[in-house]
């Protein structure tokens, strides 16, 4: 492997640390019943929708100059942040429950509220970047 890309593995593996623990702090700062919507990771998979479309957007200016920052905040922050497995888990313990109804808001809900925050961080880049 060469520097370049040995540099940008360093990059996603930071990066990815410091979203995992971002999540682990997320989900010590808003504990949730086992029997309970969890607003956690809903919350993590939103604000990452969000957080991942001002990325997409910034890095659009930048070309491949923001490659580097596509790494460590797209791939390692964002990626280690957000949490599709915890997700299905969650929804599949709710299915588990007969919990129907919860587990297709819970799912449809979050994909729906992560398109939408996408969709408002692209805006929220565009409309700073001109």
């Amino acid at each position: 492997m060469d520097g370049a890309a040995m540099l940008n593995v360093l990059l996603v593996a930071l990066g990815g640390g410091l979203g995992a623990a971002s999540r682990f702090g997320v989900s010590l700062a808003v504990p949730v019943r086992a029997d309970a919507w969890p607003w956690a990771t809903f919350g993590i998979n939103v604000a990452g929708s969000l957080l991942i479309g001002v990325l997409a957007g910034w890095l659009s200016a930048r070309g491949d100059a923001g490659e580097p920052w596509r790494l460590f905040l797209g791939v390692g922050v964002l990626g280690g942040f957000t949490t599709f497995s915890a997700y299905s888990l969650e929804t599949m313990r709710m299915i588990e429950r007969n919990d129907w109804v919860g587990a297709s808001t819970y799912s449809i809900g979050s994909v729906i509220a992560g398109l939408v925050a996408v969709a408002i961080g692209l805006a929220m880049a565009k409309r700073v970047l001109g």
